[in-house]
């Protein structure tokens, strides 16, 4: 009876309180509804992850090892500027093959990859010598992973092992010494206690005519022990030809000793020489052998000489510089793409993989040190002025067979050489003889149907193609003269063009299509241009030295009518901003779509506090009977 009585003026005092001058106003009840809800969404996890949840499963300590090796390729890989993969490959993750390359020879990262040599237009002739040092992986545990640094040209190797070390690998292959082939491995020791680790030496597999020698060189202060392979590699198009192929690599122990609690390291060096074909008679009568055996052994004395008393800084890491400034040129001109979210689209990530791999198999003549300043002179003269006709098609970034998957080597191969052949055949072939630089030259011309033609550089890209914002990066137009281009689709869903010198030795000017209007001056300050359609369809930019040229460009181009191209569909932007045509809603839209939320959920409160808090004598005159 007392729990009743209780009860009885427990329901009076809320009366009271609901009727005299403390009556809370729907407003104030609702905020203290809202920041009760607000406490139960950012605590309540936590209150309930105390209460029932499980105990937190503790990290796998080799993922641990490895995310933190991997860590400084985080931010390169989401800004497409390097390659993170797993092995096995991890879902998420691009499967692209780990390469490295210099157009002499080219090597994929993995334990038993072969080398690969010069045939035709790409490094496709197996070279059956295994140059890879590695920890072997069979008696522990272990994760490996590796990173592609593109703007190096260095591909990094990682594996934690269950037994308490890591191993940290580098490798490129050398673009001032096109011969050499660097390794360096790092092991680092987490232990206080020696181990012994197995190693996994350079070997020889499926090579018949192979014979070794071992020769004792000097390095720095010591003499270290190397084998020289050297043998005959048949090509398989020309009958009854070979290459004399001489392999030079230093002979490596079957276990390793690790330090306590400290890193042990190796440096690592290979070189590769190879003949021209020749006739398999002649291998022995010519002294092909013979000769291509001592330029190896030279090649070797030689790099390892650079790598202990090189002139600007001391050991490897100067000896390393040397290759990663080539490549810093290299990368110099470039292409960025805004990232799409439309199924099976082309962004960064493919493109920049796809131009790595492509330079990797040309070398950079006006870099390495034993080409000849005269040879050097004429390169320079073919970027200039040997630039005519490059590059004479549609734009290559619509062309789904220069752009496919690249996770076998053959898949790679088979990719750059459909890019060689294309640009070969597209008027680039002078470009492609200045070696890498001119081939990222031409490369990136193609993406936008850039063209040198007769005193001029057009642009010759549809603009239905220009949905997404492109820049195209110090494109050369002759020694002394970089241009930038950039395209922006506007609020308004149409493009624009921008336009400015990265430098330049004189004068440029620029027009849209048709050249209607006054030539515009360009300088490093971007020039902004309108998109224009014209009939029959043009080029929708030209830029040029000649003032006068330009000026005489419009009686020269017969067009029928000039307009400014119409803003691409609002379904074809939401696609590649949003991944499908729904989004991209106007803003009144969703606020809408959330006032209408709150509106029912004030309303809702507002009904559950009326039932409740109402006397119940209203509640009976409510609901009786007349």
């Amino acid at each position: 009876m007392k729990f009743k009585v209780d009860t009885a003026d427990f329901m009076r005092r809320m009366r009271r309180l609901h009727d005299t001058n403390y009556n809370l106003s729907y407003r104030r009840l609702f905020f203290i509804l809202l920041g009760i809800a607000v406490i139960l969404l950012y605590l309540g996890p936590t209150i309930f992850r105390w209460f029932f949840g499980a105990p937190e499963v503790p990290k796998d300590p080799l993922l641990h090892c490895m995310d933190d090796r991997l860590t400084p390729f985080y931010v390169p890989s989401m800004e497409f500027n390097a390659n993170i993969r797993h092995n096995p490959a991890f879902p998420h993750e691009r499967n692209i093959i780990p390469y490295v390359g210099n157009g002499y020879f080219g090597l994929e990262i993995q334990e038993d990859a072969h080398l690969n040599i010069k045939t035709g237009r790409t490094l496709t002739l197996p070279v059956y010598f295994h140059p890879i040092v590695s920890v072997s992986s069979k008696n522990a545990g272990n994760q490996e992973a590796t990173a592609v640094d593109y703007s190096s040209g260095i591909v990094h190797r990682f594996q934690c092992f269950e037994d308490g070390y890591f191993v940290n690998y580098k490798y490129y292959a050398h673009r001032t010494m096109p011969n050499v082939l660097v390794q360096e491995i790092q092991v680092t020791n987490t232990k206080n206690q020696l181990i012994d680790v197995e190693l996994i030496p350079p070997r020889i597999s499926d090579w018949p005519t192979a014979v070794s020698q071992i020769k004792h060189l000097q390095h720095g202060s010591n003499i270290i022990e190397y084998q020289v392979v050297t043998g005959l590699v048949e090509l398989n198009d020309h009958h009854g030809k070979a290459v004399t192929v001489s392999v030079v690599s230093r002979n490596m122990p079957r276990t390793w000793t690790l330090i306590k609690r400290g890193v042990t390291k190796l440096e690592l060096l290979s070189t590769i020489v190879y003949s021209e074909p020749i006739s398999v008679d002649m291998y022995l009568k010519a002294q092909v052998k013979d000769k291509t055996e001592k330029a190896a052994i030279e090649a070797m004395e030689k790099a390892l000489q650079q790598a202990v008393h090189d002139d600007s800084e001391a050991g490897y890491y100067g000896f390393q510089r040397k290759h990663v400034r080539v490549w810093n040129s290299l990368w110099a001109t470039g292409f960025e793409i805004s990232t799409s979210k439309a199924e099976n689209s082309l962004n960064g990530d493919r493109i920049n993989a796809t131009m790595y791999a492509v330079l990797s198999q040309v070398r950079s003549y006006e870099f390495e040190e034993s080409v000849n300043p005269q040879r050097k002179s004429e390169i320079f003269n073919l970027l200039a002025t040997e630039a005519e006709g490059c590059f004479d098609s549609h734009h290559t970034l619509q062309a789904e067979t220069l752009w496919s998957e690249m996770s076998t080597l053959e898949e790679l191969n088979s990719v750059a050489g459909s890019w060689m052949l294309t640009l070969e055949k597209q008027g680039c072939h002078n470009l492609i003889r200045a070696g890498a630089s001119g081939l990222i030259q031409a490369m990136v011309l193609s993406f936008g149907g850039f063209r040198f033609s007769n005193q001029h550089l057009e642009m010759n890209i549809h603009p239905k193609y220009l949905h997404r914002e492109y820049n195209f990066r110090r494109l050369n137009y002759g020694n002394m003269t970089h241009v930038n281009v950039s395209v922006s689709v506007k609020d308004d869903n149409k493009a624009v063009l921008y336009v400015a010198l990265d430098r330049s030795d004189r004068n440029y000017y620029a027009c849209d299509a048709g050249c209607l209007d006054d030539p515009v001056p360009l300088s490093q300050t971007r020039r902004r241009f309108p998109v224009k359609l014209t009939e029959p369809l043009t080029a929708i930019l030209y830029i040029t030295a000649d003032r006068q040229h330009i000026e005489e460009l419009h009686h020269a181009i017969h067009v029928k009518e000039v307009v400014e191209a119409p803003a691409h569909e609002h379904h074809v932007i939401a696609l590649h901003k949003h991944g499908h045509h729904l989004a991209g809603l106007p803003k009144i839209f969703w606020i809408s779509v959330c006032a209408l939320i709150v509106v029912f959920h004030i309303f809702l409160c507002k009904l559950i506090v009326k039932e409740y808090c109402e006397p119940p004598d209203k509640m009976r005159y409510r609901y009786r009977k007349p």
